[in-house]
């Protein structure tokens, strides 16, 4: 690993530490490290101790966590406690794969330098900042009547701020809602169950079949790019075998663009934290076929501030929010239904 990141343009292992105990001692008195590196499992003190450790004793550094394990749950713990990001090793690096995992260090390197100076950045102006209200961008149509569809897609910061989200959407929304997490396979079943423990709605990992309902949310199963079409029950799920885009499966340009010929009369999309540009494509795709309402997580409250800011600057928002106001507007924009 040290070898890896150290031919990495611009990045330096600065200290190596042969457990976690070792590793909070590093982070108590050093005040130059820009990126911590660690393991789940570790003699002495685990990664998740040490994350929450060093948190408390206010630590800026962002955490990334790297684990052999397939225990989501401790994945989900590490990214609760403020993690940005989760690799997972590989079972064997041959000379072949070296490559692409130097790859997706040096991107969630990059990545965390970017978080570092954005928390840097809102720690000095949070003396001065007023919480931001909505910003409505413009006004491209009137209010659609009709059915509603809600696609979210979010990267980076996700996990967390799907629980700003989510949880406060209402058990009778009036519109299901399909979304885009950015994780590998084996993954999004957890963050699926988490959800739903914490939710009115009802949420899960989509599976192929699915016919969508109103109040439910279905997520893309890591690994499989999630897409729609109609049949005779409805709107239905299906997995679109695509390769990666641009490294990511599951993709919310593949699930936005398949929306353009689905029966709902009108679309809200919503970007949430993440790098790269995810969304923008499939929304602009899609915005030729559907009327689309657009909303976008503000920078203030975006861990990375690439994805919402993507599509901001194509000129496709609606809306600006922060994140606690994003359920509201989608609660707003698609209405709640009648109980029978």
């Amino acid at each position: 690993m040290s070898d890896i990141i150290n031919h990495i343009d611009g990045f330096t292992v600065a200290y190596l530490a042969a457990d976690g105990e070792e590793g909070y001692a590093y982070l108590s008195k050093q005040n130059d490290i820009d990126v911590v590196m660690t393991d789940i499992d570790m003699p002495k003190m685990d990664g998740l101790t040490l994350i929450k450790k060093s948190k408390e004793a206010g630590v800026v550094a962002p955490f990334i966590v790297f684990s052999a394990r397939e225990d989501s749950y401790a994945v989900f713990t590490a990214l609760d406690l403020g993690a940005i990001e989760f690799i997972r090793k590989p079972e064997h690096i041959f000379q072949k794969d070296v490559q692409r995992y130097a790859e997706k260090i040096k991107k969630a390197l990059c990545m965390a330098v970017e978080v570092k100076e954005r928390t840097l950045h809102k720690a000095e102006a949070a003396c001065t900042m007023e919480p931001e209200k909505p910003v409505i961008i413009k006004k491209k149509h009137r209010q659609k009547n009709g059915k509603k569809l809600v696609a979210l897609v979010c990267s980076t910061g996700g996990p967390r701020a799907l629980q700003s989200v989510i949880p406060k959407l209402p058990k009778n929304l009036a519109a299901p809602v399909v979304l885009v997490q950015h994780m590998p396979e084996g993954f999004t079943k957890t963050l699926a169950m988490r959800l739903n423990e914490q939710s009115a709605v009802s949420v899960k990992e989509a599976a192929e079949g699915d016919v969508l309902k109103n109040g439910h949310v279905y997520i893309a199963k890591g690994g499989t790019h999630l897409a729609l079409h109609e049949t005779a029950k409805g709107c239905e799920v299906f997995f679109d075998e695509t390769p990666p885009i641009g490294g990511l499966k599951p993709c919310g340009n593949v699930m936005l663009s398949s929306l353009s010929h689905v029966s709902y009369d009108e679309i809200i999309c919503v970007i949430l934290t993440g790098m790269g540009a995810d969304g923008t494509k499939g929304t602009q795709e899609l915005a030729k076929h559907k009327p689309v309402y657009v909303i976008a997580q503000d920078e203030a409250s975006s861990t990375v501030y690439g994805m919402p800011k993507a599509i901001r600057d194509a000129g496709l928002c609606d809306c600006v929010c922060d994140l606690q106001q994003i359920a509201e507007e989608i609660t707003k924009k698609v209405g709640v239904q009648e109980w029978i």
